[in-house]
C-alpha cells in the first residue's frame, strides 16, 4: 500500500532524515518508534505533503506522491490523525464529522461511526471545546474514517490519555485493520504499539535504525523502553 523510499528532510542546516525506507501493506499496522526528536513526526508531514522531503520517493498504491501537494495525497487516500487532534473548538461533535470530504466509497457513514463510538453519539451536539481528551482522540479518528482514507497516519493516538481510554483506540485500531485499510502508527508507548502493531521500525537520529516483527518487538520491551527513554 505504501511504499517510502530513500525519503530524506532538512530544517535549515539540519538534516532531519537521512535516507528512510518504509513500507505498510494493506490490512497491516505498523508501528515507528523513537525518541522525541529521532524524526518521527517529520516523517509524517512529509508523507502528507506537509513537509517538504529533499529526495526520495513516496508511492501510495504504486501512485508516485512525492511531488504532489497536500490535499491530492489526502485525495489518494492518505488520513492523517494528528498528535493535537485537530477538533475545530466551535463546531459540534457531528459538524466535524460532516466537514471533510469523501474520498473513496469506503466512507465511514454517520451511523457507522456513532455505532462504533457510542460515545461521540451521544455528545453529537457538544462542541469540540467541552470534550474530553479521550472524546477529541475518537472524534480524530472517526473524523478520517468519514473521509473513506485507505492508509491511516497516526501520530501519538494514546498520548496523555487514560488506560481504559487507550485500550479502546487500541479496539478501533484492529477494527480499522480488519477492514483492510493500512495504518502507520508513530507511537512512543511500546507496551500498546506492542498490542496492536504487525511489524516494528526504530528510528533514530533519522534513520531506519532495526526492524522487528511483534514477538522480537514483545520479547525485547525491557530494552527498547531504556532505549526510548521511556
Amino acid at each position: 500500500m505504501l511504499e517510502v523510499s530513500g525519503l530524506t528532510a532538512w530544517y535549515g542546516q539540519a538534516q532531519a532524515l537521512h535516507g528512510v525506507d518504509v513500507h505498510v501493506n494493506e490490512g497491516e499496522v505498523v508501528s515507528l518508534a523513537g525518541r522525541n526528536g529521532a524524526g518521527k513526526t517529520t516523517l509524517v508531514r512529509c508523507l502528507i505533503g506537509l513537509h517538504r522531503q529533499s529526495s526520495g520517493t513516496v508511492r501510495l498504491h504504486g501512485r508516485d506522491l512525492s511531488t504532489a501537494p497536500a490535499h491530492r495525497r489526502a485525495r489518494a487516500g492518505m488520513g492523517w490523525v494528528q498528535d493535537d487532534r485537530g477538533i475545530y473548538a466551535s463546531l459540534t461533535v457531528e459538524e466535524n464529522l460532516r466537514l471533510p470530504p469523501k474520498v473513496s466509497d469506503r466512507a465511514w457513514t454517520l451511523d457507522q461511526v456513532y455505532e462504533a463510538f457510542p460515545v461521540l453519539a451521544a455528545r453529537r451536539r457538544a462542541s469540540g471545546t467541552t470534550l474530553s481528551g479521550g472524546e477529541q482522540q475518537m472524534l480524530a479518528i472517526a473524523r478520517v474514517l468519514r473521509t473513506g482514507a485507505r492508509l491511516l497516519l497516526m501520530d501519538e493516538p494514546s498520548e496523555g490519555l487514560a488506560p481504559v481510554v487507550v485500550a479502546r483506540i487500541g479496539e478501533i485500531i484492529r477494527e480499522i485493520k480488519a477492514t483492510g485499510a493500512g495504518v502507520l502508527l508513530i507511537e512512543q508507548n511500546v507496551k500498546f504499539a506492542a498490542t496492536v502493531a504487525d511489524r516494528h521500525y526504530l528510528l533514530s537520529q533519522g534513520r531506519i535504525v532495526e526492524t522487528l516483527d511483534n514477538d522480537e518487538f514483545r520479547r525485547r520491551q525491557g530494552d527498547l523502553l531504556r532505549y526510548l527513554g521511556i
